[in-house]
């Protein structure tokens, strides 16, 4: 089988990029749902967390404030550095046995977006990486809008990122989010035939 990471960075379209690729008939996998489960309620994920940073990080319900704790975090890269020591084992070894799944099942290919890709070290876990990307500039005004931050603040959270040129540079296969939902479209479709084409191949090897 095929393991597959689709990365990018902030705004930069992997989500919409993920969802094309299960329309064309892939398994896919997003590390952010992992990620919220692993803070749900009663989890030992959110556990540790309320240990690190306070109660204060909850709603009133009792569910994690995201928000609250995405803010504190960028600002403060200890803080930010304790969570993913966090999150990002439970992430991974969700991504791992969902991998093995599909593997024992006999599927050619598996999709696992994964935003962290290049900053956690675990490039080398998967067989190829697709990187969705655009402008850095693009990418600030993207996520300026989407999550009603200034400038100021969208250039922090970006900051704690590879920058998006980097990771282009390390990708076996982009696509450039940058035209419009039909270019991108079709650089999902000719991206899932050479996957296609190299899972066919390995299977005869």
């Amino acid at each position: 089988m095929v393991k597959v990471a689709l990365t990018g960075g902030l705004a930069t379209g992997k989500t919409y990029c993920l969802a094309r690729f299960a329309s064309l008939g892939a398994p896919v996998i997003d590390a952010d749902r992992l990620a919220r489960d692993a803070v749900a309620p009663g989890s030992p994920g959110l556990a540790a967390l309320l240990a690190r940073f306070g109660r204060g990080t909850l709603t009133p319900d009792g569910t994690l404030d995201r928000t609250r704790l995405a803010a504190r975090v960028f600002a403060d890269p200890g803080a930010r550095r304790d969570l993913e020591a966090i999150i990002h084992p439970i992430v991974y070894q969700g991504i791992m046995d969902w991998s093995g799944g599909l593997e024992a099942a006999g599927e050619p290919i598996g999709i696992a977006d994964v935003p962290l890709l290049y900053e956690t070290g675990h490039a080398a876990s998967f067989d190829r990486v697709v990187v969705a990307a655009c402008p850095a500039e693009m990418q600030v005004q993207r996520l300026a809008v989407r999550n009603d931050l200034g400038e100021a603040d969208a250039r922090r959270r970006l900051a704690a990122q590879w920058p998006i040129d980097e990771k282009r540079r390390a990708a076996d296969y982009v696509i450039d989010t940058s035209g419009t939902l039909a270019d991108t479209d079709r650089q999902v479709e000719e991206t899932m035939r050479r996957l296609r084409t190299l899972a066919g191949s390995d299977s005869k090897d």
